[in-house]
């Protein structure tokens, strides 16, 4: 009994988790419609998208964010973000992180997603991974944003693995290619508990704080292409001990809770 009512409360939480999506959406479509007709106007669709969707929706959720920043990002630098990808929650999360302006780099497939998916083709850097010649067109796409003082956000694994007990997968090459070749700081950021608060497996997720961190940025100034996949595991390996040293808490305080209700 108490797992089927565990399974409908689950339910209800995803259900209401694209009602929050769509919801802001709606209210505001004709506002966010005259701030995507030209790249001009991108910085208020940004702060719309930031302050009218994201917030709202961490918040709804129940899932305030606490971001912590080893270093700060300066207002009017672009920046290359990159982060783990666990959860549809990374996309909001990430807008409260960057008060400065950026645009994501995503795969096309999230175009079909109903309202979300008419500005996401819009305002976003679409690539079809399977296609050379669109992950080509991604490089010319960044630097037109890039000049445009704009930061840009990859999610370096490409993609969600379909093992949830994956950590943290191999990082692709794009985004560090990226930043060598425009010479922007690579800024790792860490997300600690989207997987927990609401991950890709439909009864999962709870209510709760969710953290991020922000990490001491990799500078790109002296690096060459060569120093693509070195680049590449430095950051990878930032994020990773973050997650590791979070899990490594995680079951220290669990057989801590555990010896508490056998004593």
């Amino acid at each position: 009994m108490l797992s089927i009512l565990k399974k409908i409360g689950q339910t209800m939480y995803r259900i209401w988790f694209y009602v929050l999506v769509a919801l802001p959406i709606v209210v505001f479509f004709p506002f966010l419609l005259v701030a995507t007709i030209s790249e001009k106007t991108y910085t208020q669709f940004f702060w719309m998208a930031r302050n009218l969707w994201a917030v709202p929706i961490l918040y709804g959720m129940g899932c305030p964010p606490k971001v912590i920043y080893e270093e700060q990002i300066v207002r009017g630098k672009s920046y290359m973000l990159v982060a783990n990808h666990t959860s549809m929650l990374d996309i909001m999360l990430m807008l409260k992180v960057s008060k400065n302006p950026f645009v994501f780099v995503g795969k096309k497939e999230l175009v079909k997603i109903p309202l979300f998916g008419f500005f996401y083709k819009r305002v976003c850097i679409m690539v079809d991974r399977e296609d050379t010649k669109s992950r080509t067109g991604v490089y010319r796409r960044a630097q037109r944003r890039l000049n445009q003082g704009l930061s840009i956000c990859i999610f370096p694994e490409g993609g969600v693995p379909d093992d949830e007990s994956v950590v943290l997968d191999d990082f692709k090459d794009g985004a560090f290619k990226m930043a060598i070749g425009h010479k922007i700081p690579v800024v790792p950021i860490t997300f600690y508990d989207n997987k927990r608060r609401f991950s890709f497996t439909f009864f999962s997720g709870e209510p709760g704080r969710i953290r991020a961190k922000v990490s001491s940025f990799f500078e790109t100034d002296e690096l060459d292409e060569g120093d693509k996949a070195l680049l590449r595991e430095k950051v990878r390996n930032t994020i990773l001990k973050e997650l590791d040293e979070k899990n490594a808490m995680l079951r220290k305080r669990e057989r801590e809770q555990e010896v508490v209700q056998q004593d």
